[in-house]
């Protein structure tokens, strides 16, 4: 079983900054790719940013150039660094990774969230 806890959410005013952290435990499961995505009140879950094992990143439209993702693969760790925070980026944000067991078919593991708030 893989365990993703998320850190670093919190209250920002509006074009602050918060780096948000999520570190994967449990052994045996081979992480390809690490991902953020974002559900605000009333909205569908969306992505925020992905990146792979090969520290290749894909980001949503309207998060580039704001956010940036990043990995540790030696602490089975990602990474949001958001910028210029606006109050349309208030969510629970989530960390999920997508990977396999040996032998195994592929499979994803969520994170349990963390709220970001943007207000003044």
């Amino acid at each position: 079983q893989v365990q993703l806890v998320e850190s670093g959410g919190g209250l920002v005013q509006p074009g602050g900054s918060l780096r948000l952290s999520c570190a994967a435990s449990g052994s045996g499961f081979n992480i390809n790719t690490m991902g953020w995505y974002r559900q605000a009140a009333g909205k569908q879950r969306e992505l925020v940013a992905t990146i792979t094992s090969g520290g290749y990143a894909n980001y949503a439209d309207s998060m580039k150039g704001r956010f940036t993702i990043s990995r540790d693969n030696a602490k089975n760790t990602v990474y949001l660094q958001m910028n210029s925070l606006k109050p349309d980026d208030t969510a629970v944000y989530y960390c999920n990774a997508f990977g396999y067991y040996s032998g195994h078919n592929y499979r994803t593991y969520w994170g349990q969230g963390t709220q970001v708030t943007v207000s003044s």
